[in-house]
């Protein structure tokens, strides 16, 4: 019935009907922002050869929707990609403000060093900012599988779907060799 309103509400337009639906899927995900999700699983990957192994819990608000064939997915698929692209947090604000400090003073060196006018230092600055955090804060990654996506969009998309709040609690990202 939402995919039949969409398209009368957008004339027809079939890109126009999709758009519409999945910023409807983000408003109804944010107002379940703040319910508790005290629920869930936790999933685990070990790459091929088992040098690297991930621990992921992900939760969710009722037993339920832990124990649907596509949460464990999701939960598995998370865990293979932090195996992968290896974040370091969960969200951007999870980074030590000492470490946000330190890039941002590498990034302005950087401009200074190359010569770029100081009027478009800051905001190249913040651009190389931005991509730090998508590099660095699992929900603002790519998701390996879908590039197209991030693993934000995918969370919204699956919270949308269940109707459940559904959120990355923690990880743990192991490989043999390095500490840290």
């Amino acid at each position: 019935m939402d995919c039949k309103g969409a398209l009368q509400e957008t004339g027809g337009d079939f890109e126009v009907a999709v758009d519409l639906l999945r910023s409807q899927g983000a408003a109804k995900a944010a107002k379940r922002a703040d319910r508790a999700a005290n629920e869930g699983t936790v999933g685990s990957y070990l790459h091929h050869g088992d040098q690297i192994g991930v621990l992921v819990e992900l939760n969710c608000e009722t037993d339920f929707v832990a124990n649907t064939d596509e949460f464990r997915a999701l939960a598995k698929d998370l865990s293979m990609h932090i195996a992968a692209a290896n974040p370091l947090v969960v969200r951007p604000e999870d980074l030590p403000s000492e470490l946000i400090e330190r890039e941002r003073q590498v990034y302005l060196e950087q401009v200074r060093e190359e010569g770029k006018p100081e009027a478009i230092r800051e905001k190249i600055v913040e651009g190389k900012m931005n991509k730090f955090f998508e590099e660095s804060a699992l929900l603002k990654q790519r998701f390996v599988k879908n590039p197209d996506q991030t693993i934000e969009d995918l969370m919204t998309e699956i919270t949308s779907k269940t109707g459940e709040k559904i959120q990355v609690a923690r990880f743990a990202r192991l490989e043999v060799g390095v500490m840290g």
